[in-house]
């Protein structure tokens, strides 16, 4: 049986990156402006890694004898390229955050195979955040 608030830590996980990936292969899609070109092939990069993100989770969540979520969190596109990049940025911010959360009950818990996927998704969410926050410098 699978611990409750674990359970609910994986699935606020999945929500959080099934929103960031609809979200981000989206606006690689609707991309325009001068810089849409370097932006929107790393968008869609980055969407795919989400998404990968997401099976990890809800993999994990299944072996543990929980439901994965289908649910994604709100989606916000915006509509053009800035404002994209602070939404995205902070998606990141939110998700890091919450990762740290997780981390620190997977830690009280014992669970060192979900503190490391925490740990991992971290890594990658950091490197989106850096990615976000470098395209709005300047701007």
């Amino acid at each position: 049986m699978v611990d409750k608030k674990l359970a609910e830590y994986l699935n606020k996980a999945i929500g959080m990156e099934l929103q960031v990936a609809i979200q981000y292969m989206w606006q690689h899609i609707i991309a325009r402006g001068l810089k849409s070109a370097e932006i929107s092939d790393k968008l869609r990069k980055i969407a795919v890694e989400e998404m990968q993100h997401t099976e990890r989770l809800a993999e994990r969540l299944d072996y543990l004898g929980g439901t994965p979520t289908t649910q994604p969190e709100k989606i916000t596109v915006g509509l053009e390229l800035k404002k994209m990049m602070e939404l995205d940025a902070k998606a990141e911010s939110d998700t890091i955050k919450f990762y740290k959360e997780a981390l620190d009950y997977c830690e009280k818990l014992k669970d060192p195979v979900s503190k490391r996927l925490f740990e991992d998704l971290l890594v990658d969410e950091e490197g989106h955040h850096n990615f976000f926050e470098t395209m709005l410098e300047g701007n």
